[in-house]
């Protein structure tokens, strides 16, 4: 086959990368990271210093392939290095909401004045820290971190009712 598309990724130091037929395994000091890269026409190689990407095609479903797997690897490198937080704040002004952290879950109580509480589901090992107003999501991987604050905010989401008026809720206000 030969190469239309040849993307090479640097391994920062510090990291650790084994590749085993399409998955990828990177270590680093804050953690350990899997993730199977399953495209065909795309292949996979990596010497100690780099992991390079190659596709036999410069098809636009190819380049993005290409692209989409240099992207993931990044946050990889970035994840067991430095890790990734969110930050959310919580805001009422009608009823005091009392947020509270059980199992793998955010129960968010009083919200409107409701009798139960709204739940929000802690997505794989991502870590979930309250501190006064401010909820602190942190974890290795950028998916689980992201979509933890993201279930977070949407449990909070107000229907029915003016937005202007009711801005109540948990809300991601910083990324890192």
């Amino acid at each position: 086959m030969p190469i239309a598309i040849k993307e090479e990724v640097s391994v920062p130091k510090g990291v650790e990368v084994g590749l085993e037929c399409r998955t990828v395994e990177v270590s680093g000091p804050k953690g350990k990271l899997s993730r199977k890269f399953d495209m065909p026409g795309i292949k996979l190689r990596a010497d100690g210093q780099s992991i390079f990407i190659e596709a036999g095609s410069s098809r636009r479903r190819h380049r993005a392939a290409v692209g989409m797997i240099r992207a993931h690897l990044q946050n990889m490198f970035k994840g067991v290095t430095e890790g990734f937080t969110y930050k959310l704040r919580v805001v009422y002004s009608h009823f005091p909401l009392t947020v509270k952290i059980e199992n793998k879950r955010v129960l968010i109580h009083n919200f409107l004045g409701g009798r139960a509480p709204r739940i929000a589901k802690i997505v794989g090992n991502a870590s979930v820290n309250l501190g006064g107003d401010e909820i602190i999501v942190e974890g290795v991987d950028k998916d689980e971190v992201g979509q933890t604050a993201f279930n977070i905010e949407q449990a909070t989401f107000i229907k029915h009712l003016d937005p202007r008026v009711f801005q109540d809720g948990c809300y991601i206000v910083e990324r890192a």
